[in-house]
């Protein structure tokens, strides 16, 4: 018999808010029909599989909406249809979102793809460029080694250390923009050789590479003059983002798919996918029942792993209102709803969780999302909560980037997708935000 304590501590883990779900996870709930609509496979993958030519395409969403996810299943779908992929989180050894430019992705793209490729391609070319920068580089690498006298795995770990100090070490990261920054197209020309080896050797039954780099939407917006990093990524070098001679998925912050550059995206890369919020609420305001059911089905399918035997609304939460205020106060995003339910868990020493452990941890995230929100910004928010539409302007984008702002979808009575938006559920008891109602009316 497990004691309670092992099964709170179970049941806490369970609900882990920053690990996606691989690939035919029991724990995935399909929540397209209620998402309106959004099928990564058929909007992303089908058109990989019918285009002729290299396909670059952006995937965009809020954070934490379950992205990862989405790609891992996507990962697999083209597996399982002759595609060899390299799936790769940008953020987890090589860039770092406070302070990332073109770049840190492009050696992040190369580190990845000689540590998945180089037992099917040789890494000659890459490795015979970087014997040419190595003076210039060698010191930023922290290391004295004369690059001739090192072996191969050698060579390919200091270019590991150099993208691992790329990320680590602030005081370098200028220093090894500058001297790799003139080489780039240099770069790309060794890499594609290196891809286009790789793709004569893909193992039996591959026939076409893709890459997909995710978690470039944490991106933090950097300002220098008139630009913006996301501006010099996605917009100045996306010749060279789209270069490699692959097929392409990078994530792009949400902000950016909302600025007034979106139409320079668009004529670039073609629409961006965006992975909206589960809808738990109508546009009136309404329970939204199929979305909300959705919703206790993710938190279900993580209890039911652990605790089989237990009821979900009379064992694990005290009541069918508890749970069901829980799920409505996520807003449908996906990561909240696991922080929520997690930190209620962490509140509670016996089942079932109850009510006021909920509401102790949706105060919490409140007053998060309190500190948030600068002053100007809660009339901005009274006025969304009131139009259910955002204006195209930096201020909206920033309430989107931080989740204040939660995008939802679903199809007309014509099947047309419909795209509206809200305030996150956690605002409304905010008395800032209550006071910028009572002025707007």
């Amino acid at each position: 018999m497990v004691n309670s304590t092992d099964l709170l501590a179970n049941l806490y883990n369970a609900f882990n808010p920053f690990e996606p779900l691989p690939a035919g996870d029991p724990k995935y709930v399909d929540c397209q029909d209620v998402r309106g609509d959004a099928d990564i496979l058929q909007e992303l993958g089908n058109r990989m599989q019918l285009a002729n030519t290299n396909t670059c395409q952006l995937y965009s969403g809020h954070r934490g909406a379950g992205k990862s996810t989405e790609l891992l299943r996507l990962k697999k779908y083209l597996e399982n249809r002759k595609f060899y992929v390299v799936y790769f989180a940008a953020d987890e050894e090589d860039i770092d979102s406070e302070d990332a430019q073109y770049t840190d992705i492009l050696l992040a793209c190369t580190r990845r793809l000689l540590k998945d490729l180089k037992e099917i391609a040789s890494p000659d070319p890459i490795l015979n460029w970087l014997k040419s920068r190595w003076e210039d580089l060698k010191d930023l690498a922290q290391t004295p080694i004369e690059f001739e006298s090192l072996g191969v795995e050698a060579k390919l770990a200091q270019f590991a250390k150099l993208t691992a100090n790329l990320r680590a070490v602030p005081e370098l990261r200028q220093k090894i923009r500058q001297k790799i920054d003139p080489y780039t197209v240099t770069l790309i020309q060794v890499l594609n050789e290196f891809l286009a080896d790789a793709k004569k050797n893909l193992p039996t039954g591959k026939t076409q590479l893709a890459v997909i780099v995710d978690n470039l939407d944490r991106m933090v917006l950097v300002k220098e003059g008139e630009r913006t990093n996301y501006e010099e990524v996605f917009l100045d070098r996306s010749e060279q983002l789209q270069a490699l001679d692959c097929h392409l998925i990078y994530t792009v912050p949400i902000s950016m798919v909302y600025s007034t550059r979106a139409t320079d995206l668009r004529d670039i890369y073609g629409d961006p996918q965006i992975l909206p919020m589960i809808m738990v609420n109508t546009l009136k305001g309404e329970v939204y029942q199929p979305g909300l059911k959705k919703v206790k089905e993710v938190i279900n399918k993580r209890v039911r792993q652990i605790a089989p035997e237990l009821s979900l609304e009379k064992e694990i939460f005290d009541s069918p209102q508890t749970l069901e205020r829980l799920c409505l106060m996520s807003g449908g995003h996906v990561r909240n709803l696991l922080l929520l339910t997690q930190d209620a868990i962490g509140r509670t020493e016996e089942l079932p969780v109850s009510e006021k452990a909920v509401r102790r941890a949706i105060t919490q995230a409140r007053d998060t999302f309190r500190r948030a929100v600068e002053n100007h910004q809660w009339c901005l928010l009274a006025e969304v909560s009131s139009s259910k539409r955002i204006i195209n302007d930096d201020l909206y984008r920033s309430l989107m980037y931080n989740r204040s702002l939660l995008e939802y979808r679903y199809l007309d009575d014509d099947g047309e997708m419909q795209r509206w938006y809200d305030i996150h559920p956690l605002i409304q008891g905010i008395p800032e935000f209550k006071e910028a109602v009572v002025k707007l009316s």
